[in-house]
């Protein structure tokens, strides 16, 4: 009995996160959520079906963009507002770090220059992705997919 226990806390689908809270929750939900933590839908840069809908928030270095497919979270993505070089190339070795540290994994690195990088996580249940690009204006991403 010991041995069926154990295998079904196992195989249990563990819960994709953004910053705690579940991307399985329902898109709407999700969004309200975010709306609760002071989060603001920019309707200039949203679609009208709510298929991509863009929040910001004036405490935050970045804009979300969040993506549904059906009535869940499909992706969601941080693009911060960095006007320096130097200022993004820092923020993605922080993130790196932080991401590195906190799911325990090293990243896939499948391009790491100094004006771009790109370091991939996988975590429980989806994707992390933080990409740097420093080439005419700077640009710092972090993409979380899920499974």
């Amino acid at each position: 009995m010991a041995i069926v226990a154990l295998y079904a806390c196992n195989s249990e689908k563990k819960d994709f996160s953004y910053r705690g809270l579940s991307m399985a929750l329902p898109f709407q939900t999700f969004i309200d959520s975010l709306q609760q933590r002071g989060f603001a839908i920019d309707s200039a840069k949203t679609d009208s079906d709510f298929t991509r809908v863009v929040m910001a928030k004036d405490s935050e270095k970045y804009r979300l963009v969040i993506a549904r497919q059906d009535s869940l979270v499909q992706a969601l993505q941080e693009n911060y507002q960095i006007s320096t070089n130097d200022s993004t190339r820092r923020m993605w070795q922080e993130l790196r770090d932080q991401f590195e540290k906190d799911l325990g994994a090293w990243p896939n690195m499948p391009k790491h220059g100094d004006d771009h990088k790109i370091a991939k996580f996988e975590a429980d249940g989806g994707f992390i992705t933080i990409t740097l690009e420093n080439t005419y204006k700077p640009t710092l991403s972090v993409l979380y997919q899920s499974k």
